[in-house]
Formats: structure tokens, sequence, C-alpha cells
């Protein structure tokens, strides 16, 4: 997107940009909308070529520079981007941008999955970074980097900065912000901006799906004018983070362990019971599926198996009420597990659009492709989908005709976003450690640009 369309899509939402323009538009500020570069739905993510990044990066610093007269930059993005032949990419950004902009307040918001280091702090004037999982302060964070970038500017702010790499890399399903070990930390930085002269103190635990070199934990403490204090503080979030690092690598239980104690909670009257599959990024592992139908579970529901031949076949050999077997998911390596037939009645068929209801993201539109969903019989139900969904909110099983409120099983192909939702309905939720391309156990994953010692898999550390 570009220009006024970028304000037009993330007016009203919870995000980053809706948060810039509440505090800006309320302080009578002209906001000048340059590029909004995202992945589009569908496929599976990896590096970026260096000619991607260049196109959007340059684009981006050119059309900040044709702007003209500019008080300051607020750039929202992630952090854990990979691309061939760039580090460090989002510090490189910030870099072209400063070039085409000059001496002004650069500001940066990012995700907590954000894998950034000194680079990032030479680069921008302050960054903040989420303080929740799943998701939820995107607005807030957006607000707070709008007010400190209309201070700077009005003379009323100097922003300070420091950071630290606590030499920690983690799995995201560990990392659940109200939850140890990053509820311990987040408690922590809301104490030290409790302090006078402290604007924010930031920690992003990183994202260990991405071989790049900044892989890993970071801090970021922006202060008033206080660099002394700045890293105090910075120094001490780190040696408090490293003092947890045991807690970022604790054992989860299999695919077998966990239908298992899913069904006993169940059985018990403790459902709905959430089974969080974090390992599968494709969205076409049968680990989970497997389980369930061998251990003769009832009245679950998957809200997706990412099977684009499976969906083809469906689509154009079914239709609602038919009966049919197929053979689904098991396809994009040896992680996902074998494929699993299934045998039952299409209860619903199509590519939905609806709305997301839940903290994260409430009112943004998914629009799936083909989806067809399967009533295996006992109140079983399996989603199969030509590319991967999830439902992070009920919303994704309404669309797929499922009556989320009779399941005692819900198994999510996600890692954390699915809490801000589902721990209101859910009475548990089962981490995994299954096989898949985001496993919890790091050490199942081959490095080769992960700093040598970081915890827990750098080669410092590795037996």
């Amino acid at each position: 997107m570009r220009g006024q369309a970028i304000l037009e899509r993330s007016r009203g939402i919870p995000n980053y940009i809706n948060g810039f323009m509440r505090v800006l538009e309320a302080e009578g500020a002209e906001i000048v909308p340059t590029v909004a570069a995202n992945k589009g739905p569908g496929g599976f993510s990896s590096w970026l070529t260096t000619e991607c990044f260049d196109k959007y990066s340059y684009e981006i610093a050119d059309a900040l520079k044709a702007a003209g007269r500019l008080d300051g930059v607020l750039l929202a993005l992630h952090g854990a981007m990979a691309v061939t032949g760039v580090p460090r990419p989002e510090a490189e950004l910030v870099r072209r941008v400063r070039k085409a902009v000059g001496d002004i307040p650069i500001m940066v918001t990012l995700d907590l999955h954000a894998n950034e280091d000194q680079e990032m702090a030479d680069a921008a004037d302050a960054v903040f970074i989420l303080k929740t999982y799943p998701h939820v302060d995107s607005q807030e964070t957006g607000e707070i980097a709008a007010r400190c970038m209309v201070e700077t500017v009005r003379g009323n702010f100097k922003p300070a900065m420091a950071c630290r790499r606590p030499g920690i890399i983690s799995a995201s399903i560990y990392q659940a912000s109200e939850y140890h070990p990053m509820k311990d930390i987040y408690d922590r930085c809301r104490e030290w901006e409790k302090k006078p002269g402290v604007y924010c103190v930031s920690v992003a635990p990183g994202y260990a799906y991405a071989d790049v070199v900044d892989a890993g934990m970071s801090v970021f403490v922006v202060t008033n004018n206080d660099r002394a204090l700045a890293e105090e503080i910075a120094q001490d979030m780190s040696d408090f983070a490293w003092s947890l690092r045991e807690s970022f690598a604790e054992p989860l239980p299999g695919a077998e362990e966990a239908t298992k104690m899913a069904m006993q909670l169940a059985a018990e009257g403790k459902g709905p019971v959430v089974i969080a599959d974090g390992a599968d990024r494709i969205g076409d592992s049968t680990h989970m599926l497997k389980e369930l139908l061998r251990q003769g579970a009832k009245n679950w529901g998957i809200p997706g198996i990412t099977d684009p031949k499976a969906a083809a076949w469906l689509e154009e050999n079914a239709k609602v009420g038919d009966t049919v077997t197929v053979k689904i998911g098991g396809w994009y390596d040896e992680n996902s597990g074998e494929p699993v037939e299934v045998t039952g009645k299409v209860s619903f068929m199509g590519r939905p659009i609806y709305k997301l209801i839940g903290p994260m993201g409430k009112g943004a539109t998914v629009r799936d492709a083909f989806i067809a969903t399967i009533d295996l019989g006992d109140n079983r139900h399996v989603v199969v989908s030509q590319r991967m969904r999830g439902a992070n909110d009920s919303a994704g099983f309404t669309a797929a005709g499922i009556d989320y409120t009779k399941l005692d099983i819900i198994v999510l192909k996600d890692r954390v976003h699915h809490r801000a939702y589902w721990d209101s309905v859910a009475k548990v939720d089962i981490r995994t450690s299954v096989p898949g391309q985001g496993p919890s156990d790091l050490s199942l994953l081959h490095y080769e640009n992960i700093p040598e010692d970081i915890y827990p898999v750098g080669k410092k550390w590795r037996k």
C-alpha cells in the first residue's frame, strides 16, 4: 500500500499505525504516509532476496526524501526479517532512511520477536517494542512512539538509548507475556518505567526460526537525556533475563502425551482443552490428528490441515453432504508426519470471508482460500485448507461451520497468539513439543549464522 491508503486501511484497527495516527492527529500534525509492504497470504516465507529488500527500502527512503521538510520519521517494522546479503536488514533500512532525511528523529516500533542488536540502537533515535504476546498492545506501542516523537520535536524530550544482548535464543512457545519467564521480565520492565526519566524499557525475546547473525533476545531502554541510567537499566534487564535462561528451554510433552493429557482432562470435565501444536509452521503436520484418531478421542476440532492437492480434489469432486475418503497432510517433509486417510461427511465448502473478533487484530478481515470441513462422526471435525489457516479466535471455527462450544479438545497450529482469545474459553492450554518447522527444541534445527555463544544452541553450548 502507498500513500493515504495506508492510513485508511489502518484506521480503527489496533495496530502500530493506528497508534501513530491517534496521537499525531490529536496534535494536529501532518502525517505523510509513504509505503507499507508486507508478505501476502499463502506460501511459506523465508529469506527475502536482496532485490526485494532494495526495492522497498529504497522506495521508503526516496518517498521520504521527496516529501520535503519533515520533523521526524516513525517506522513500524517487525524486526525478524532475513535478507540475503544484508545481515541486519531493519538496521540497514533505518540507515537508508537516515541518509534520505538527515538529522531528524527516527523512531522505530518492533514486534517482540525482533532480532536486533547495537546496530539498530546506533541507527535509530529510539526503539519501542511490544510487551504482549499474544500481541494486543500494537496500537499502544505506536502511541508511545508517537508521543515520544511529538515531545522530541517540541524540544521537551531528548531520547537517550542503551541496548544489551543477554545471549539467549528461545522458541516462540516459551515467550507468552502473561506467563513465566516473560511475565517476570515484563514486570521488571514496568517497575523500571516508574523511575523518573525512564520513558520505555523494552525486551524482545527474539525469533529463533530466523538463522541470522542477530538472532535472540535484545533489550532497548529509552530515557530522557540520561545515557548512564539507560545503560544501568539495560544491564540489569540483561542480567535478570540471563538468570531465567533455563525456563526458556524446559521439556514439553509430545503428541502422544499431549493427547492423553487432553483426553483425561476432558473426561474430568475440565474441557475445553486447547492443544498448541506450535511447531507446525507449514500447517500440514499430521502428528496431532494421528494421535487423536489412534487414541479414540471424541468431541474435537482442527481448524486447518494445509493440503493444496487434497483441497483441490475435494473442490472438484465433492459437495456438501457427500461422504468422502481422502488422504490429508504430511506432504511437506519428514517433519510433517505421514498423510492420514480420513473418511467423513463434507459439512462445509467454500472460501469464507470473516472478521476477527478476539483482542488481537479485532475487526481485521480474513479472506480464506478454499476450505472443506469434514465431519468424522462423534463430533470430530477437521478442516482441509488450500493454504495455512488457523483460529486464533472462534471466528476461524464458525466460518468453517464448526460449533466450537461443543468441543472438548481444540487443536490449534499456533504457539501463543491464540491465547489472547482462547484463554478466556479453554480451561487448559497444553504446549507441545512435536516435529515441525518451528520446534520447541531448537537443538533439532541446523544453524549456521547465529552467535556462537548464544544459549542454549550456540556452538559454545552444544554437547
